[in-house]
């Protein structure tokens, strides 16, 4: 393995004009500005649609791309939308993402873009080879014409032809642009890693077309509901209310879904990051209309059987295992028997003692090491409302202690970089040394989360000469 390194940040964090980022000319911009600054990864979240709550963790379909993604000013110049479509989409302001308007306005922009479509035969050849993507298009259509109600409750069983279609056109176009921008950064040498959340939501196409995959009643709905016990993010545990997989169902068929769920995100990623890996080994069970997650039980999860089916699938795609949370010997040994690499995180270095794996002189060369993940506050952040004898400690642990903290974020980052780990990736915020106001994610709450944008300026105040010196100076 070569040593690497790399920048998480998710596709809606990156600038533009349309109050979200999008695969436009922002996201080559970006490659570029990695590939100036000497990384060689580009670390995103899953690409899927989001929920109510704009989490990308909680999706209407497993295999989805999220419609806002796609790139506006590229529909102008195919001419699927007009000069005066695209001026009255612009965006208020350039820091957030605008969710409220984005929900209100972008999919009947879309959908409008869809009935210009002269040749559709492209758009369903397509929809044939990918019978997912077709899948989730006539889930989404058909819950159009069920009153956006969940699956359950529906009563009619055919959706409109146009509503439809436009759904298969939304999908198409969204991964006709990321293919463009996947090949751009495999071109300038950045590999691409995605997301994969282990669970999924209860009103999606994923359970409606496969519910006996799952863990339901006779209305369909979840006999027990997926989350974790009390740890560093929450007092009370997190009660995510996913549906649990029936384990039993899926070993019977050779866990295709799994395995078509591996090869797919293998054909828009160089590799994928296994979002709770630890549920393969045991998962967290939350009894229906239990008040908080601390009423749930570890049950066991499938282990090496499913792991040798993503191995067998995977090749030498890159796996990354996360490994987080509350670990025992038994989910150590699975991920050894994986050969996974597991995740390391700096935020978590002095929680422990000396023997803590996050701590970077124990790092193996098989992680990803981070100074943070997209739950966490950012570096800053964190050195900020560290108290002070922690915040000593983690300072001179890294070369010395430092009244400038901005200076103490800097060395931090060199002693993940100078250490052991193969891969090393530091989010976008972090390289810019921004404080908390900043992180994407706040575990546990539902309000203004998800949202954090960059802007063009702000990327080109970044010092590329200095990241690339870095990179360079410990062979990354």
């Amino acid at each position: 393995m070569n040593r690497a390194s790399g920048v998480l940040m998710h596709i809606s964090s990156l600038p533009g004009e349309y109050s979200i980022g999008s695969f436009g000319k922002e996201a080559v911009e970006f490659i570029d500005f990695l590939s100036d600054s000497g990384f060689s990864l580009w670390q995103v979240l899953p690409f899927c649609m989001t929920d109510e709550c704009n989490s990308p963790y909680k999706a209407y379909s497993s295999f989805s791309g999220n419609p806002f993604f796609i790139d506006l000013p590229t529909l102008y110049k195919e001419g699927l939308i007009t000069k005066a479509e695209l001026d009255a989409a612009k965006q208020k302001s350039p820091y957030l993402c605008e969710f409220s308007r984005l929900n209100e306005e972008r999919i009947a922009l879309l959908k409008t873009a869809s009935a210009r479509v002269g040749d559709r035969k492209k758009i369903l050849d397509f929809m044939s080879e990918h019978p997912y993507l077709d899948n989730t298009a006539r889930f989404l259509s058909l819950r159009e014409a069920n009153g956006e109600t969940p699956w359950q409750e529906w009563t009619k069983t055919e959706p409109d032809a146009d509503t439809l279609f436009a759904w298969q056109f939304i999908q198409y176009k969204f991964f006709e642009q990321w293919q463009y921008i996947k090949a751009y950064a495999n071109g300038k040498g950045i590999s691409i890693i995605g997301d994969i959340p282990i669970y999924v939501a209860t009103d999606s196409a994923d359970v409606w077309s496969n519910p006996s995959q799952f863990l339901l009643d006779k209305r369909n709905q979840p006999t027990s509901v997926a989350g974790v016990p009390p740890d560093y993010f929450s007092e009370e545990g997190q009660m995510w209310g996913n549906p649990l997989y029936n384990w039993n169902a899926m070993k019977k068929d050779g866990y295709a879904w799994w395995c078509d769920r591996i090869r797919y995100m293998l054909t828009l990623f160089d590799g994928v990051r296994i979002d709770h890996f630890r549920g393969f080994e045991s998962f967290w069970s939350v009894p229906k209309g239990a008040k908080t997650a601390k009423e749930g039980k570890w049950v066991k999860g499938p282990g090496k059987a499913l792991i040798n089916k993503i191995r067998e699938v995977a090749g030498d795609k890159l796996i990354i295992a996360e490994d987080l949370g509350d670990i025992t010997p038994a989910v150590s040994e699975l991920l050894d028997y994986s050969k996974f690499p597991g995740m390391r995180v700096f935020q978590f270095a002095f929680l422990g003692d000396e023997n803590s794996p996050h701590l970077p002189h124990n790092y193996t060369n098989n992680c990803v090491a981070y100074t943070g993940t997209h739950d966490n506050n950012t570096l800053l952040g964190y050195v900020w409302e560290l108290d002070g004898d922690t915040r000593m400690t983690a300072l001179e642990y890294c070369g010395g202690y430092e009244d400038d903290w901005n200076v103490g974020c800097e060395k931090i980052m060199r002693t993940m970089l100078a250490s052991h780990a193969d891969r090393v990736i530091f989010p976008i915020q972090d390289i810019f040394v921004y404080g908390s106001d900043t992180r994407m994610n706040t575990p546990g709450t539902s309000e203004n989360n998800w949202a954090y944008r960059i802007t063009e300026e702000q990327l080109k105040n970044v010092d590329t000469n200095k990241l690339r010196r870095l990179n360079k100076l410990y062979s990354r």
